[in-house]
């Protein structure tokens, strides 16, 4: 039995999915009985708990041989962290696989997103359970959030100049199924990144072939990213937290290629080409309504 973190996101679902594929048993943390997606069959066991109340993790850790650990973009995010490995700890001290961001243990990072998962790797550490550490770069799927200023012809960022090796989720989702269902892996950081790193004016130009018109980047500063971001009605500690992210790919700190996915997986990782191609009806569409939040 594997219990999942975050089942229904970005990378927690299609873990779940690959784990499926790999005959794996799954336990899928939920916050909400009413969010299980369909496609899960009975091999899912979806069970409701709150990261922040570390007595609910209890039974959702009990009895399950790997924990696949991936806190939500929080303040309180390093607590969770603690309160799952805490609850680990107590119950059976299965291997974790701890999702972190990369350079995670191999250098101190100024973004406040990575804080917990630096606080995760100290205190998996410390309570002494085996540990892998999956540490992808940025996920290609975040382009699919500015759809609408795409379609408008703008790819406006604090990125700067630097090229960025973003990675698909789902490949990192493959990954972290290959490490929860294969041995081999304890004590090693895996860092996950696209085949190739592009600046984000390459990028534009790729966006602008799928949608069959000229994309612009257009570097913003930090300052005025933030303001655009409050504007959406982001809060200020994440909209501050996305342009320290920022920030940190226009310091290059983000342009590595390395060859975590190949190893993994026996395959090339997904290009951000391939993923822009797949995915050009979604950038094409016209939503309703949109929840885009533009940097």
């Amino acid at each position: 039995m594997i219990l999942v973190t975050g089942a229904t996101g970005t990378v927690g679902r299609p873990l779940v999915r690959a784990l499926r594929e790999r005959g794996a048993t799954v336990r899928a943390l939920v916050r909400d009985a009413g969010s299980v997606p369909a496609e899960w069959d009975d091999g899912v066991e979806a069970v409701v708990a709150d990261l922040n109340d570390a007595g609910s993790l209890l039974p959702a850790v009990d009895g399950v041989d790997a924990v696949h650990l991936l806190t939500p973009v929080d303040p309180g995010a390093a607590g969770q962290a603690r309160n799952v490995i805490d609850a680990a700890a107590k119950t059976g001290r299965p291997r974790v696989v701890l999702q972190a961001a990369i350079g995670v243990g191999r250098r101190t990072s100024p973004v406040r997103f990575f804080a917990a998962h630096a606080a995760g790797f100290a205190q998996v550490n410390a309570a002494g359970l085996p540990w892998t550490v999956l540490a992808p770069n940025g996920f290609q799927q975040n382009f699919l959030g500015l759809a609408a200023s795409l379609r408008a012809g703008i790819l406006a960022l604090p990125a700067g100049d630097a090229a960025v090796s973003y990675v698909d989720a789902r490949d990192v989702a493959a990954a972290a199924a290959e490490v929860l269902t294969t041995e081999g892996h304890e004590g090693a950081l895996h860092e996950l990144t696209g085949p190739e790193a592009l600046t984000h004016e390459e990028i534009a130009g790729l966006i602008g072939a799928v949608l069959g018109r000229e994309v612009v980047y257009r570097a913003r500063t930090p300052d005025r990213a933030r303001t655009a971001l409050l504007d959406t009605g982001l809060d200020e500690w994440r909209a501050s937290g996305l342009v320290e992210l920022y920030g940190m790919y226009a310091a290059g700190e983000a342009a590595a290629v390395t060859d975590g996915i190949p190893r993994l997986l026996g395959r090339p990782a997904r290009s951000l080409a391939a993923f822009l191609t797949e995915h050009a009806p979604a950038l094409r569409a016209t939503p309703t309504t949109s929840q885009e939040r533009p940097a």
